[in-house]
């Protein structure tokens, strides 16, 4: 058996992926991360980080095994909270929680727990790794609902071939039966909100610690805009102007909002909900669409830089010119669909099979063959 450090978050998941563990015979170690201090932007009832770390120390009590608690707080704003400032502030949406998981849960608590002897790590995902061809698959957890495969889409060889998913063959509400059986006082706690580690918060006032509010234009195109006639090349996005639409409010800042996000306009007298369909970040213009209906939701493929190509298996990396096709998710708990993938100099084009809405860059991309995640990239 071996020695192995658990993130324990002071959920159940963390919590029965611990006692299945020590079940295992396993030498258990439980291991809090305190990864933000500032509570001014979290709402306090939703995953506090002083209510988990003391509920993440009653599990490790009743099951048993030595708890302590570590502070990357450090490492977590240079890695995350900086990359995500930046992100919004070009126009970007990034993935937090998959840049946590890479940068975080893998690298720096990966090198504390070989600090304290261990020889693996594990967590509370729900998705699975076996091994094949001297090397390691990431499989989604046979939960369909719960999959979290998607959140780990960035991690290499040598971080998977440290982890260890103790639930990824359960389903959720065997895990919750686990807890309860066990008297685990995390049995009946509601999943987390938000942040890797820090809880629900409220995005624009996160943002606005670093990012000032910016009055600009909402611009309203209309479904029969002009531009649609064009024949667009698939990692093509709209190019709209103040002109091709007409202003219909303001906001506070294009750099707070989303392609995609319907809430936090507050702009009334429309028969229909409005969608974001496009920010400009340089304008400081934000161009909305009336409907989910409507056509600047669409889009028909994306690009990923060479840079931002990752593989799960280095051999499964694509030759130029070459094309595979897989099947794709471009957010969490979308459900996988078709797409073409084809491997040009200086990148990755991803053709869908059917237009998909929402397409944001910054975002991930994250193509399967069947259950089996092959690699992800950053949606350029």
């Amino acid at each position: 058996m071996a020695k192995v450090v658990v993130g324990l978050s002071g959920g159940v998941d963390s919590s029965v992926a611990a006692h299945l563990l020590v079940k295992q015979g396993h030498e258990v170690i439980g291991v809090f991360m305190k990864n933000w201090h500032d509570t001014d932007v979290t709402i306090s009832d939703e995953c506090p980080w002083e209510e988990d770390s003391k509920d993440a120390l009653l599990v490790a009590d009743k099951l048993g095994i030595p708890f302590q608690t570590i502070d990357l707080s450090k490492e977590y704003y240079e890695r995350i909270v900086a990359y995500m400032f930046a992100e919004y502030e070009n126009g970007r949406t990034p993935n937090p929680d998959i840049l946590c998981n890479r940068e975080i849960k893998f690298d720096t608590f990966l090198k504390h727990a070989e600090l304290l002897g261990a020889e693996y790590v594990a967590t509370g995902h729900y998705c699975r790794k076996r091994p094949k061809d001297d090397s390691f698959e990431l499989l989604a957890g046979l939960d369909d609902n719960k999959d979290q495969s998607y959140f780990l889409c960035q991690i290499n060889q040598q971080q998977l071939a440290r982890a260890l998913f103790p639930l990824g063959d359960l389903k959720k509400s065997e895990v919750r039966k686990i807890a309860t059986e066990q008297g685990l006082i995390t049995a009946e706690k509601k999943d987390s909100q938000g942040l890797c580690f820090i809880g629900k918060v409220k995005l624009p006032d996160f943002l606005k610690q670093r990012l000032k509010e910016k009055k600009g234009n909402v611009i309203k195109i209309p479904q029969n805009w002009n531009g649609y006639k064009n024949t667009l090349t698939p990692v093509q996005e709209h190019a709209y102007t103040e002109s091709d639409g007409h202003k219909i409010g303001e906001h506070q800042g294009a750099h707070f909002y989303t392609i995609g996000q319907r809430k936090g306009l507050n702009i009334g007298g429309q028969i229909n909900p409005l969608f974001i369909i496009q920010t400009n970040t340089k304008t400081n213009t934000i161009y909305v669409g009336e409907g989910d209906d409507h056509p600047g939701l669409l889009r028909l493929g994306l690009f990923i830089a060479e840079d931002n190509i990752h593989w799960i298996k280095p051999m499964d990396v694509m030759k130029i010119s070459e094309e595979r096709t897989y099947q794709l998710r471009i957010r969490y708990r979308q459900s996988l669909f078709s797409a073409q993938l084809i491997k040009i100099d200086g990148g990755l084009v991803i053709k869908f099979n059917k237009p998909q809405k929402a397409v944001a860059k910054g975002q991930f991309a994250a193509w399967y063959a069947h259950d089996v995640l092959i690699g992800s990239g950053v949606i350029a």
